[in-house]
């Protein structure tokens, strides 16, 4: 079971990196998830992308300057609290994240279809899925 985990693991990382150098995207994968994470963060601040990637504030910053620096994302100063900074991700970055999640639906559909009963799949990754956040909190 390790084994067919991890394998599926790997080869989703190696077709996700293929899909996006195929569709030029030229970023990492950490920076792809970084960009997503921006985008499905309510707040936008680096707390709550961090807490969502589940990284410290001290990687993300690293990753975010690199983000900045290639013109994806850029922060911008809350209007009520000027103590606080948000990140905005820029149309290249809105794109990589487009890109990104097209992937992942394509993905899915194409799982889905070779399938004859996805309710039965869907019911024991969500197992595996809760599974593994329980043993992340731990």
């Amino acid at each position: 079971m390790n084994e067919l985990l991890v394998d599926i693991f790997n080869q989703i990382l190696i077709i996700e990196e293929r899909y996006h150098r195929v569709h030029g995207i030229k970023l990492s994968m950490t920076e792809v998830h970084t960009l997503e994470g921006i985008s499905k963060s309510e707040t936008k601040m680096m707390s709550d992308v961090a807490a969502h990637l589940r990284i410290t504030q001290g990687t993300l910053t690293t990753t975010i300057n690199r983000l900045t620096h290639k013109g994806y994302v850029y922060r911008e100063q809350d209007t009520r609290d000027r103590r606080i900074f948000r990140l905005v991700l820029t149309e290249k970055g809105e794109e990589v994240v487009d890109i990104h999640n097209q992937f992942h639906e394509e993905m899915i559909d194409r799982l889905l279809l070779h399938l004859d009963d996805s309710d039965d799949l869907i019911a024991s990754v969500n197992q595996i899925n809760t599974f593994f956040k329980e043993l992340y909190d731990i």
